[in-house]
């Protein structure tokens, strides 16, 4: 099983150039196996980039968000207590973005590889990162 970080899951679903070959390779190798996952924080995360237009989409994005909830390779992983729990307690040198914390607390509560070019999130001994 894999967690996908918000911009490898953008980049996933639009096919960008930006999404490394080794993190397409195995995001193409756990979907055979069964949906990737996304904490849907990562909805939030695409809203606000849309927002504050860090992010532009090809049709509006209440569509795009539409389109992608019945992805059938994708699974959305809703913030439990337990993940929320575990992301406000992760180590200080983790990046203190919520988001971030709550996307890397639910790789770790899945047992889940992370899929993300976040260097800060790779380093991170509590997480195994994939890019």
């Amino acid at each position: 099983m894999i967690v996908l970080d918000t911009h490898a899951l953008v980049w996933w679903v639009t096919d960008a150039r930006d999404l490394s070959a080794r993190a397409r390779r195995v995001i193409q190798t756990a979907v055979r196996r069964g949906p990737a996952v996304a904490s849907a924080i990562s909805i939030f995360e695409i809203a606000t980039a849309v927002r504050r237009e860090r992010l532009k989409l090809q049709v509006s994005l209440d569509q795009w968000l539409r389109d992608l909830r019945i992805l059938p390779d994708l699974r959305l992983e809703p913030v439990t207590a337990d993940i929320a729990q575990l992301a406000g307690t992760l180590e200080p040198a983790l990046p203190g973005d919520p988001a971030d914390r709550i996307i890397v607390a639910t790789a770790i509560e899945l047992k889940a590889k992370l899929v993300t070019a976040d260097t800060r999130l790779q380093q991170s001994a509590r997480v195994q990162t994939v890019w």
